[in-house]
């Protein structure tokens, strides 16, 4: 693989394959061979946008198709267990959208199929690709604010969604947590790792999915994180985390940063700014590049979006909505959650 280009399968043909597909279409060294959907006319034409020479109306046949080193499942996360444990069990690859899945038993159940047929699998969490929000952390645990004490990020959609918008169905996995919430639970995470204890409150909406949910996390040293997500309200998008020497700001939408701030005790404010050469800031062409260079090394997943990572955002996610009172169809219980 690593004298030719990476051949890249495409599992759904929603408006996120467009943009990661778009994105792979600009690296050298990536190709998009083939195409699945449910329907083979929205294959087709998918196929013909971007140049895949193979489009295919069922998922099956895409998994079974060994000219693909890698597929990229980008369904609604209620289809994500399905759709990448077909590809796994099949011998493929898999970068899979977030969430991961619907809860932290189907997550484990793919990192479980992934090592048992020795493939790679990466949670397509961009945010950590993105080499803005990679230098914030390097300066965060390079000390540069001192011990992290306080976390805050949001992330709401205006709206109003109608009741059957994919945001309102059970069905889908909707609600403003899973779709969006789980941006401010990953920059947490990747600041201080998986919370001790989940405090949560949620408006839920007749279909039982929440509308909006704020979450309060805790860890043993005392650091907190405060999270926040809607789908009623338009919110600023912002982040911050604050140290015992100082803080951290990252403006308007904080998952593909254009800038931060750091402001540290009895020094002038740093702004640190992204690199053009990196691209737009909506780019997806950075977990792609991960991906590549993983497949490229033999190796089975990601020191940027590891497993564990993936596995611990989940069981947080599971925890909120244990709290708040969600649950999906087919699950008799969000499994229980220590904390």
């Amino acid at each position: 693989m690593a004298e030719k280009n990476v051949r890249w399968g495409i599992l759904a043909t929603g408006g996120i394959a467009a943009a990661f597909a778009a994105d792979l279409v600009d690296l050298p060294d990536a190709e998009i061979v083939a195409v699945a959907s449910r329907r083979q006319e929205s294959a087709r034409a998918f196929a013909d946008r971007f140049g895949a020479p193979r489009a295919y109306g069922d998922w099956e046949s895409l998994a079974r198709d060994e000219d693909v080193d890698v597929v990229y499942v980008a369904t609604p996360h209620a289809a994500h267990r399905a759709a990448a444990g077909l590809c796994l069990e099949a011998g493929r690859n898999v970068l899979c959208e977030k969430a991961f899945t619907l809860n932290a038993r189907e997550a484990a159940e793919l990192v479980a199929l992934a090592r048992e047929h020795d493939r790679f699998l990466m949670e397509a969490m961009w945010m950590y690709c993105n080499p803005l929000v990679r230098r914030l952390r390097a300066l965060v645990d390079d000390g540069a604010i001192g011990e992290v004490r306080t976390v805050q990020a949001d992330f709401g959609l205006a709206g109003p969604f109608p009741p059957a918008h994919r945001l309102r169905d059970p069905a889908m996995g909707g609600g403003a947590l899973l779709d969006l919430g789980v941006y401010p639970v990953s920059f947490a995470h990747l600041l201080l790792g998986e919370p001790d204890g989940v405090a949560a409150s949620a408006t839920l909406s007749e279909e039982g999915v929440d509308l909006q949910t704020g979450a309060l996390l805790s860890w043993d040293s005392g650091a907190l994180a405060s999270v926040h997500c809607s789908i009623t309200g338009g919110t600023g998008t912002t982040a911050s985390v604050t140290g015992t020497l100082g803080r951290i700001d990252v403006p308007a939408g904080f998952f593909h940063p254009e800038r931060f701030v750091l402001h540290r005790d009895g020094r002038a404010p740093e702004e640190f700014t992204a690199d053009p050469a990196d691209g737009p800031r909506t780019s997806l062409r950075h977990e792609a590049v991960e991906v590549m260079r993983a497949l490229r090394a033999g190796e089975k997943e990601s020191a940027l979006v590891p497993l564990e990572g993936s596995l611990a955002v989940m069981r947080t996610l599971d925890a909120v909505r244990e709290r708040i009172g969600v649950r999906y169809p087919g699950e008799e219980r969000v499994p229980a959650v220590a904390g």
